[in-house]
Formats: C-alpha cells, structure tokens, sequence
C-alpha cells in the first residue's frame, strides 16, 4: 500500500455502519499488529476486544462493538514508541476501508484496562473501535469535528522551521522531503493539538514536543504519542519517496522556548 495516499485520505472515525468486521479484515488487522515494530524497540501487545463480552464502552462510538488495544512496560520512550507503532495498524486498517479513531479519554478506561489484563508496571495508552464507516456522520461526531476544528492544521512555516525556530521552513527549501513534512503535517493529534515541531538542520530533521498544560501528569505525557505519530508519519513517507532515513536521539542543541523540547531525530540519506 502507499502510506503516503492513506495519510492524505484517513479521517477519524467515531460513526459506523453496525456491520460486524469481517473475518478476514480482523485477521489481517491482528497480524500486521503483531508484526510492527517501532524505533525505541519496546513490546507492545495487542488485543482486538469484544465490547458486548467485556462490557465496554466510549461515548462518542456508534455502531461497533470491536476495539483494538495495545498495552506495554511503562518504560522511558513508551509514549513514542505507543504513538509510532498504533498509527502504522490505523494506517494498515485504512487501507483495507476499516475506520479507526484514537481514544485516550472518552472510554470506561477501567473496564478496558481489566478487558486486556493490565498489570501493575503496565499501561494501555490508547484504543480505537474497528469497522466500517457509516455514510453519514452522527450529530456528535459532526459537533466534535467542529469543536476541535479537526480538519485544520497549522500552517507549514508554523510548525516546521530550518535550522532554528526563528526560521520558518519554506515548502522550496524542504524540497524533495516536502511531502514527508507534509505527511507530518496531516497527522493526528489529541484535540487537534498538533504538537510538534520539526527543525531541518542540514542532513537530518530534529523533532521537538511543544507542550500544551493538562496533557502531562506524573512521568506520562499524553503528547509524546501525537509525536510518536509524527515521527511514524515522517519516516514511513520519507522511505516512500527514496530517502533514506536512520533513527537517533541526539540533542542538536537548538535553542528553544520552555514549552518546547527535545524527542528524537532523522538522519536523512539519499
């Protein structure tokens, strides 16, 4: 598949059409999970849950009762690792015409959490239900959408910047990367946050997390899974388009506001 054309056509999902998910796609859904890796090299293990068999539920979903769920160590990187891993199976799904919607809050977190055995040392950070987009929106889907503006997204010189962050990055000097800078651009976030920033620094694009107040508490930060996803977006649109890209965290040390810090890095080859 082209991870670039499913980034550019995926939308959230919170409406469906009540027909079950089809074997096949449940299979193929599970497998390719159980086959994803991400660049922190930490386990995630993934759960497809039945929500009439273990009484679960979220609010803003209509007409399906599967979700998919990951839970993993809660270890340094976790989120990133989370937010990298779970984007590639919602791009996966999109490409079989499966709908999907990230879900952190708006869940009986507590029943799911016991749906997939979570222990102590554990964290299940998201979810998303599994099935067929319905033709038409719900009231409360259209009425969410509308309330995050959730078909907007910054402006390119917004959020990425070449070489410091008092230097927007221009479409032109991004040059044959646009379209990965692009693909970060699209992707999903919490509330429609957008939280990264990307600075291009010669050879290699520097990923940085502008906090927003109320995302983090205690040693978990809901954000660095947007990031996580930004850098999953990167990377799999940068191979797309011939470049090579190797993974690294190395603090560049560009100057930057109190809000804004430092994640990961791509060193970016031909």
């Amino acid at each position: 598949m082209s991870y670039l054309d499913q980034i550019r056509k995926r939308r959230s999902v919170r409406t469906f059409d009540g027909v079950a998910l089809r074997t096949e796609d449940a299979k193929s859904i599970a497998e390719f999970a159980g086959r994803t890796e991400n660049p922190y090299g930490i386990p995630i293990e993934w759960r497809l849950l039945d929500a009439k068999r273990f009484w679960l539920s979220s609010p803003v979903i209509v007409g399906t009762d599967l979700y998919l769920a990951g839970k993993m160590r809660r270890v340094p990187h976790a989120e990133e690792a989370f937010g990298y891993a779970f984007e590639q199976v919602v791009l996966f799904a999109q490409s079989l015409g499966v709908g999907t919607t990230w879900i952190a809050g708006t869940m009986n977190r507590e029943s799911f959490e016991r749906a997939v055995e979570l222990s102590e040392d554990e964290v299940m950070p998201c979810v998303s239900p599994l099935g067929y987009p319905a033709k038409k929106m719900s009231l409360r889907e259209n009425l969410m959408r509308k309330g995050v503006k959730a078909d907007g997204r910054f402006a390119f010189g917004e959020v990425f910047f070449d070489g410091a962050f008092d230097r927007p990055l221009t479409v032109g000097r991004a040059g044959d990367l646009a379209a990965a800078f692009e693909a970060v651009r699209l992707a999903p976030s919490a509330v429609n946050k957008q939280p990264w920033r990307v600075v291009l620094s010669g050879e290699k694009a520097h990923f940085y997390e502008k906090r927003s107040k109320g995302y983090a508490a205690g040693d978990w930060d809901l954000q660095k899974i947007d990031v996580g996803i930004a850098l999953c977006h990167f990377e799999l649109a940068a191979k797309e388009l011939g470049r090579a890209v190797s993974f690294e965290i190395e603090d560049p040390g560009i100057g930057t506001e109190g809000d804004v810090v430092y994640i990961a890095s791509y060193a970016i080859g031909g």
